[in-house]
């Protein structure tokens, strides 16, 4: 009876290892699946999280989060977001910090009611690798990379990221994201179109970019026509930041940790004039005073440096 009882054990231990491998092989994100995060509201959406292999030699691999549509997940497009840096995470900061489903609030999550996951399903991918949770085994990795490795490390991350989802493969899909990855996106969709071309994988519709970098001292020097134009800073400053120290010398110069005396003192009255109580990322925003007296204080300076 002993023995008749081990085999049904071991019969039933086989049986439930066949379903499994089963399951597994019928649904590969299986293991990435997020049953609840820590301090998170319940919602309706499923959630996944996991990493996937682009160089298997080098073992490495990119970390992903992905938030399927709030409503109708089927029937919604996808959304790749990256974040630029280079060096931030998509996921501490597109995710959890700008348009993913939650935002931290004290030791919970709370739902973010501007979450794209309401229109699209998202997927923020941590790239490239050393970002984030996204790693490498072989240190040289860290070292070697650029544009070109990252667009075809995220490339390789689309193409395999389909295999655990192959229910997103023919669906509309969307690059997208801001600052550095105003290069990853565009060197990113270049790739998917030469591959399109020999193998169709990819239904990409459209790429958005968002204050992105696209070429370095076009980008920062605009920020003098931008101040002026819109009267944060007086002429003599602006003929001062545009011939004198441009905003691309001055960043070059602090980066490498040695300021220029002309370059310190046309960045000293430029930010004297736009002061700290204008939001130089979108002026037309109020800036948060915390009375009116202060506000009066506020304005009174601001007079007197006319």
């Amino acid at each position: 009876m002993l023995g008749l009882a081990w085999r049904s054990v071991a019969l039933g231990l086989i049986l439930l290892e066949v379903w499994f491998s089963v399951q597994v092989e019928c649904f590969p994100a299986l293991f990435d699946r997020i049953s609840r995060l820590p301090g998170q509201p319940k919602v309706g959406f499923q959630q996944y999280a996991g990493y996937v292999t682009v160089d298997k030699r080098k073992q490495r691999a990119l970390f992903y989060y992905f938030a399927e549509a709030e409503v109708d997940p089927a029937s919604k497009p996808l959304v790749l977001w990256l974040n630029g840096g280079p060096g931030c995470s998509s996921l501490g900061v597109g995710a959890f910090s700008e348009n993913g489903p939650f935002r931290p609030s004290g030791e919970v999550l709370v739902k973010n009611e501007y979450s794209w996951n309401r229109e699209a399903n998202m997927v923020y991918l941590e790239a490239p690798v050393g970002v984030g949770f996204s790693y490498s085994a072989d240190d040289s990795s860290y070292e070697a990379v650029n544009d070109k490795i990252t667009a075809r490390d995220n490339l390789v991350f689309l193409q395999n990221w389909f295999l655990k989802f192959p229910q997103y493969k023919n669906r509309s899909l969307f690059i997208t994201g801001e600052s550095y990855a105003g290069h990853y996106i565009p060197q990113l969709a270049e790739l998917m179109h030469q591959f399109n071309k020999k193998e169709k994988l990819f239904n990409l519709k459209g790429i958005a970019l968002g204050n992105p970098v696209l070429e370095f001292a076009t980008d920062f020097n605009s920020r003098a026509e931008f101040f002026w134009s819109h009267g944060l800073i007086s002429d003599s400053t602006y003929k001062l930041f545009t011939t004198s120290c441009n905003y691309s010398r001055y960043v070059s110069e602090y980066y490498r940790g040695n300021v220029s005396p002309i370059c310190s003192r046309v960045m000293g009255q430029v930010s004297t004039e736009t002061s700290r109580f204008v939001d130089k990322y979108d002026v037309t925003l109020d800036v948060c005073i915390s009375s009116v007296l202060s506000q009066s204080e506020i304005l009174t300076t601001q007079v007197s440096l006319i």
